[in-house]
């Protein structure tokens, strides 16, 4: 995968694997989930009002713009969760978070 950022220092840390999407990527121990989703996706999640791609805002935890979701429903924010070895991550929220209009 092609990420948007390109890591320049401390790459001898561990590596650690996860999950985005389906796709395994490795990031350094230590990263940040959107530092990791970053340097290996080119978007951190779809946002629900379009089609359109978001790669995060603030980068800081300020303006919700990198909200991500485990494979089991929990939403995480991406730029203040520390990865951890074998998170699986979704882009697009869980349909189990949405009401069910019709039945």
């Amino acid at each position: 995968m092609n990420g948007r950022f390109v890591r320049l220092g401390e790459t001898g840390r561990e590596k650690v694997t996860l999950t985005i999407d389906g796709a395994q990527v490795e990031a350094l121990a230590g990263d940040t989930l959107l530092t990791a989703m970053l340097c290996s996706v080119r978007h951190v999640r779809q946002s629900e009002f379009g089609d359109e791609k978001r790669a995060g805002f603030c980068l800081m935890g300020a303006c919700q713009d990198c909200w991500v979701w485990t494979h089991d429903g929990e939403r995480l924010r991406a730029c203040t969760t520390v990865v951890e070895a074998g998170m699986r991550i979704v882009t697009t929220q869980p349909e189990a978070q949405w009401v069910k209009l019709v039945s």
